[in-house]
């Protein structure tokens, strides 16, 4: 009985990842007064979230997150009519159609008052069941329906869930993302080579002259639907490179640092400025480890897949610049510490960034996650502050 069970135990933990957890919080019942802040404005607009909770996580005061709201809820338009309603079982007819984004929050709003306002069971319900599950899209749009997501579950704000879903629904189709995860057939298929190092794979993309393509001249997202177009067998191929299943969780954290140096080992044609592209794949592949204890041991390979097939066509569409593989290791932090870190965040002349922010959190919190024994996450986040001087 015993080897059976342990066999059991095996085959579940070989399509599993398992995390160090990353700090949650439920702004929804505050205990103290800037964290009633930022639920009171949270609640408010349709805004980018990841600023505001990035500066809460620092230590922001009420007076910061006030400003920051006021910065950000001007640069963003408010929400729209759509042009009809998203109800009953049809609501799959109107995946993808960005202009349906009302309607579909109105949808998952009026289920979770069918759920008993159980959020988590909402989540459930359409990311991991039914035909066509939304997990499946979760890094399209660049991955901001799983950033928006994993804020949701680290904060515990119903309302950033639902748009979460919203977000996963109204970008569906992009690029076929879902087509990948739901037809196992693509992640299994035969590669050139096989690796567990991502580093590598990138260096082989970086020369691989089956992605020259003259209709990619200028770096940025509009390229990504011609790559998934004109070079799914290539993308596909390298993706299937990736040995993840052979240890997924000592490949899933060697994956956040090669996140790492793809965002900062890698120079714009501007000069130096960070590539704000680039830096998708960092948050992205954080906010998966935030929602791995959240998802399905079943789902969890196909979605770092998931991850690694867009990070891919990012880096491609971003003309596959030159990567610096050592730029972290060996950086003199000067004795700067995480405190000085949280300084810069809050007080440095890009505090009002969101993007600034945001960087600077995501390699905080995988550094406490993984108690960083090799320095290389603080490493990262004070060089990325001693070099920054705005986007490309």
């Amino acid at each position: 009985m015993a080897s059976f069970l342990s066999k059991i135990f095996a085959r579940r933990s070989s399509k599993s990842i398992r995390v160090p957890a990353i700090e949650t919080y439920d702004i929804e019942n505050p205990e103290e007064k800037t964290a009633r802040t930022l639920f009171h404005l949270v609640k408010l607009n349709h805004i980018n979230y990841s600023h505001l909770i990035s500066a809460f996580l620092f230590g922001a005061d009420n007076q910061t997150l006030d400003r920051l709201y006021e910065i950000d809820s001007g640069l963003l338009e408010p929400w729209k009519d759509a042009p009809g309603e998203v109800v009953g079982s049809d609501w799959m007819d109107f995946l993808g159609k960005k202009e349906y984004e009302r309607a579909f929050l109105d949808l998952f709003e009026d289920d979770l008052v069918d759920q008993g306002y159980d959020w988590k069971a909402v989540l459930q319900k359409f990311l991991f069941s039914g035909e066509q599950p939304l997990i499946s899209s979760i890094t399209a749009d660049l991955g901001q329906p799983l950033i928006h997501l994993a804020l949701a579950l680290q904060m515990s704000v119903r309302d950033i869930a639902m748009e979460a879903l919203t977000l996963a629904a109204t970008s569906y189709y992009d690029n076929d993302i879902f087509k990948y995860s739901d037809d196992p057939s693509y992640f299994q298929a035969e590669s050139l080579y096989k690796s567990s190092s991502i580093t590598e794979i990138l260096n082989k993309v970086r020369t691989d002259e089956r992605f020259n393509n003259d209709a990619i001249a200028i770096p940025g997202e509009q390229n990504m639907t011609i790559i998934f177009r004109d070079h799914e067998a290539a993308l596909l191929d390298y993706c299937n490179a990736w040995t993840i299943s052979s240890d997924p969780t000592t490949h899933f954290r060697s994956s956040q640092k090669a996140a790492i140096t793809l965002f900062m080992g890698t120079k714009t044609p501007q000069g130096g400025k960070y590539d704000k592209s680039l830096l998708h794949p960092l948050l992205m592949i954080h906010a998966i480890h935030v929602i791995l204890p959240h998802t399905p041991d079943k789902v969890h390979i196909s979605l770092v897949q998931q991850w690694w097939l867009t990070t891919l066509a990012i880096y491609v569409g971003q003309l596959r610049p030159e990567i610096d593989f050592d730029v972290i290791e060996g950086y003199d932090t000067q004795d700067k510490n995480w405190g000085w870190v949280k300084q810069q965040a809050l007080k440095s002349p890009y505090a009002t960034d969101a993007y600034f922010l945001q960087t600077l959190r995501v390699l905080k919190e995988l550094g406490e996650a993984w108690q960083d024994a090799e320095e290389h996450h603080i490493r990262a986040a004070v060089k990325f502050v001693d070099d920054f001087d705005g986007w490309k």
